[in-house]
């Protein structure tokens, strides 16, 4: 066998029977044939081995045979290398003894296996084994391994936790806005415009160029209760004190149209798709379509108290109506009466906010008496979670680029929070409002919010990322200061 190459294959060959009848005789065991018989046994050539990376060290015959191969196949110095970044720094420890009864069966197969071993290999049995445990070796992670041995490999830090900043970056005055819990009186449109109503006055800021318009004067005898621009955000509508509603051109700074029907003030508009929804004191939401000639296309009722609250989804399917009668009601485009009707809020139902990122699900919040924001999935008619924030919940907004969701507060804490979603823990609480904090609006880049309160200021925060992760905003790298709306 020892002529037999590590790769040679062949079929034993086939002796013609003999025709003599003369019986054949058994070959001394000293006998060699003088033809070359041929095996189908494969034995593997072992020479270009690195044994060193496991430590084991070949018999010496084989190391004086393989010295060319092994500097072709790996130097010593990254074998050590690698070895102590898979296993660890070997100090020297002796393996732990093998249990008796591998020992026994080793014994059984010690005389067999050695004079295999040597006669087909002509390697030495290592002494110990080649996976062996090291009951000394510290629980390294194997990327701090690489980062510190092998400078090609990139070690990633865990993310830190997204920081928010505590201070608001502009502060505008804002004279004479209301401190009214039941009012909506700012919006932001997705022509990155802020609209404010003042008193009896509609007042625009662009935030690109920071230049304030004045829209629109109601006279002595009105006052502005609602703001809300349409979702193109050329058209701007106001509800007013005495049950009105106007569609401004702001582009063209020039009213469109008034609709009535309303008895009392109209503190809460919203546009959908196709229709302008508005919500009043006398209990009534009336859907509005512009481009019909009737004020109004039909009439909701349901609500027991003042409209306080209303929201569109984004996918303009379902309207969310909250009010003063601690309710909160589900509709859709064609009913006139709620489908879905969720009533354990024990407090006015101003703050309401569909999610961006899941269909169906709906965030609002009660006021002082409640304290709570409630999370609920209108697909399956299910409450999900209640948290209680420990002041009154004046507003909600969801970011659009990251899972969580902005809250508002009035008494007594007046404060902003900012929540995660799903766990609802809180990444930030900002503060700075002297009075409640009744207004909320999101930027159309989804980065920055504006709060509005009592203490007649409005706030301008940094609270999301971007979508891109860059943190940087048009409006946010305006100077910080304060300055007036009008």
């Amino acid at each position: 066998m020892d002529s037999i190459s590590a790769f040679a294959f062949s079929s034993p060959r086939m002796e013609k029977p003999s025709l003599s009848s003369t019986p054949s005789r058994a070959l001394p065991s000293s006998y060699s044939s003088p033809r070359t018989i041929y095996s189908d046994r494969f034995i593997p050539s072992r020479i270009g081995s690195n044994f060193t990376l496991f430590d084991l060290s070949p018999s010496p015959s084989a190391s004086s045979s393989s010295d060319v191969s092994g500097r072709e196949y790996g130097s010593g110095a990254y074998a050590a290398l690698l070895r102590n970044a898979l296993f660890g720094p070997d100090q020297g420890v002796a393996p732990p003894a093998t249990p008796d009864r591998s020992a026994e069966a080793a014994g059984r197969r010690s005389s067999s296996a050695a004079s295999s071993t040597s006669s087909s290999s002509g390697f030495s049995i290592p002494s110990r084994n080649i996976f062996r445990y090291k009951a000394d070796v510290p629980r390294h992670s194997l990327a701090t391994q690489f980062e510190d041995g092998l400078p090609g490999f990139l070690h990633i830090h865990p993310r830190a936790p997204r920081k928010v900043s505590p201070s608001p970056y502009k502060v505008l005055d804002a004279p004479a806005l209301q401190d009214d819990f039941y009012l909506n009186l700012v919006d932001w449109s997705s022509h990155n415009v802020l609209a404010v109503g003042l008193g009896d006055c509609v007042y625009l800021w662009n935030a690109c160029s920071s230049k304030v318009t004045k829209l629109c004067d109601l006279g002595v005898d009105d006052s502005v209760c609602s703001v809300g621009w349409a979702q193109r955000g050329d058209h701007l509508a106001i509800g007013t004190n005495k049950g009105k509603v106007q569609i401004w051109d702001a582009t063209h700074c020039r009213r469109i149209r008034t609709m009535e029907s309303h008895l009392l003030r109209v503190g809460a508009v919203a546009w959908g798709s196709s229709l302008l929804s508005s919500g009043s004191r006398d209990k009534m939401i009336l859907q509005r379509d512009i481009r019909a000639q009737d004020d109004f296309v039909s009439k909701l009722t349901g609500h027991k108290s003042e409209v306080c609250g209303l929201k569109w989804s984004y996918d303009n399917f379902e309207l969310a109506s909250g009010g003063n009668d601690n309710k909160l009601f589900v509709w859709n485009q064609h009913s006139s009466q709620p489908v879905l009707k969720y009533c354990e809020h024990t407090a006015a139902v101003k703050a309401i906010a569909w999610s961006p990122h899941v269909h169906g699900l709906l965030a609002s919040g009660g006021g002082t008496a409640d304290r709570c924001i409630r999370l609920w999935n209108t697909t399956t008619n299910s409450h999900l979670s209640c948290i209680d924030t420990g002041s009154q919940v004046c507003n909600l907004v969801w970011s659009k680029n990251v899972n969580e969701i902005v809250s508002t507060h009035g008494y007594s804490q007046n404060q902003i929070i900012v929540w995660r979603y799903p766990t609802m823990s809180k990444l930030a609480t900002l503060t700075g409002h002297t009075y409640r904090v009744l207004y909320l609006a999101i930027s159309p880049d989804g980065q920055t919010i504006v709060t509005g309160a009592g203490d007649e200021t409005l706030r301008f925060w940094n609270v999301f990322p971007s979508k891109s992760q860059n943190t940087g905003s048009d409006i946010g790298a305006r100077s910080l200061g304060r300055s007036h709306i009008r």
